[in-house]
Formats: structure tokens, C-alpha cells, sequence
């Protein structure tokens, strides 16, 4: 299974990454040093490279990881945005592993935003809910299908954007 989420909903998820054995692609800057070692003290796995800077060798190793039982996680935005732009490496590795992708929503009652950060990330503040909601499961790739298709794109942004929608309403108690 690939959770398909928006950049900057991270540092909310993290509290899924034991239960769910979570797999990541990091980047290979400061940050991306940051996260990986997070994510692996938390029992999770990461791929390291860039769009610029090994990104095939860290989709292979995020392959890898699928395969071997990990769940992948994915900004589907891509390293660099835009933000909220669905990039298509979700779909290659759809098609690559035959993992189906769910849609995450997220949520919180309470957080810190980093104003200065493309990707609008924030920190859920201590005690502040956070709300997670599961999309339906995509049907997996196939490798007859042309992962950078705009129309797959335009139906993840709907459903994650729905995804959001719902965690929010979770949250307001509606």
C-alpha cells in the first residue's frame, strides 16, 4: 500500500510510521538527514536521493523496501513543488510494486506553521488532536498505464483534497 499525502503533512504522520512500518523517499540534503534519522529511530525506512540528485536509485530502493512488506508514504507533490501539484512518482511506484494508493487526509486542532516553508509544513502543538482519514484504495497501476497521465494526477489532487476535507470535518466534530 503507498499513503499519498500532500508536503507538510509529515511531522503529523509520524506517529503511523511503527504500526504501519512505514517506508519514505528523503532527500539528500540537511533536511533530508533530519527525517531519515527521525523515521528510522521511529521503526521506519527511508530511500535517500533527489529529484536532482539520485532519484531513481532512492524510487528503486523505496521499490525495495515495498516489496520486502514495507508500507510506503509519499508527498505526491514532489520535492520541490508545486505545491499541492501531483507529480507522477506515485504512480510509477504503483506500477512498479503493484501496491495499491489511499488517499490521507490530515487534520489538527493546534500547530505551529512554518510561514517561510514552500510546502506550508507544520508541527502539531502537544496535545493538539490530530485527525488521519483513509481514502478508498486505488486500483494498482498497471504497467500498460502511462504513470504521467494528467488525468491521474487530477483524480489524486480531488481525492486527497476530499481526504482533507473529511479529516477536517472530523476535527470541527461534524
Amino acid at each position: 500500500m503507498i499513503l499519498a499525502h500532500w508536503h507538510g503533512d509529515e511531522l503529523a504522520l509520524l506517529h503511523l510510521v511503527k504500526p504501519y512500518r512505514l517506508a519514505t523517499m528523503t532527500s539528500t540534503s540537511s533536511d533530508g538527514h533530519l527525517i531519515d534519522y527521525v523515521i528510522r529511530r521511529l521503526g521506519g525506512a527511508t530511500s535517500r536521493g533527489s529529484s536532482t540528485r539520485g532519484g531513481i536509485s532512492a524510487l528503486k530502493g523505496l521499490v525495495r523496501l515495498v516489496k520486502s512488506g514495507h508500507m510506503a508514504s509519499m508527498a505526491v507533490d514532489g520535492p520541490k513543488g508545486p505545491y499541492h501539484l501531483v507529480k507522477p512518482g506515485v504512480f510509477e511506484l504503483s506500477r512498479l510494486t503493484g501496491a495499491h494508493i489511499v488517499s490521507v487526509g490530515v487534520a489538527v486542532s493546534s500547530a505551529f506553521k512554518f510561514e517561510k516553508s514552500w510546502n506550508k509544513t507544520y508541527l502539531p502543538l502537544p496535545f493538539s488532536k490530530v485527525k488521519i482519514y483513509f481514502g478508498k484504495p486505488w486500483s494498482v497501476v498497471l504497467r500498460s498505464d502511462d504513470p504521467k497521465a494528467e488525468k491521474w494526477a487530477g483524480m489524486l489532487a480531488r481525492d486527497l483534497d476530499d481526504a482533507n476535507q473529511q479529516a477536517s470535518k472530523i476535527i470541527a466534530g461534524l
